[in-house]
């Protein structure tokens, strides 16, 4: 990318201007085509240090809040987490419970470094992973790095048609006491 691409993807449109916190910079941005999301807003993908601002909404979606992001080469399909059960809700939840929320799809003539940006961030958000199969289905045990929070965020994604309590519930905490142990000492 030459140094005049370079300075004007450094400067944000002001119509794609959001309200970034004072420890909050600008990595990326992309114009989303007409037609996209499937509202047909169009608008500005925004990408920060602590996350990604998408067309249509008034809150950043953190890098930790991503469970998924793809890229076609054309189109960017992000996958943000839904949290389905607090760790603080019930006192036999060891940690928050996430699912993968509605899937959105923004077609991108111009991506810069967008794609990248977002491949890159998403994955560093990710501190520790680990599948484990149960038997009425599995759990994944993640540990995510949130920006701007020190330690890490701990929490549980059961495979779809996964029971989230039952007997599995023990086998479950100990999953991730053994994960908090070997990210903590390893």
């Amino acid at each position: 990318m030459g140094i005049l691409a370079r300075i004007r993807r450094s400067r944000l449109p002001a119509e794609a201007k959001r309200p970034f916190e004072a420890a909050e910079h600008l990595v990326a941005w992309a114009p989303v085509a007409d037609g996209y999301p499937a509202d047909g807003a169009g608008g500005y993908l925004v990408a920060t240090n602590r996350g990604l601002w998408l067309p249509g909404r008034d809150e950043r979606l953190g890098w930790h809040e991503i469970h998924k992001a793809t890229w076609s080469g054309r189109e960017l399909v992000v996958t943000p987490a839904k949290l389905v059960r607090s760790a603080g809700e019930a006192p036999d939840a060891p940690a928050d419970v996430f699912a993968d929320d509605e899937t959105s799809s923004y077609r991108i003539g111009d991506p810069g470094e967008l794609p990248y940006q977002v491949r890159v961030r998403v994955t560093k958000s990710v501190a520790y992973s680990i599948h484990h199969e149960l038997p009425n289905g599995g759990v994944r045990v993640v540990a995510r790095r949130v920006p701007g929070v020190d330690g890490l965020h701990w929490a549980l994604r059961y495979d779809e048609g996964t029971v989230l309590i039952g007997p599995d519930h023990d086998l479950v905490a100990e999953y991730l006491a053994q994960a908090r142990n070997t990210a903590e000492t390893g």
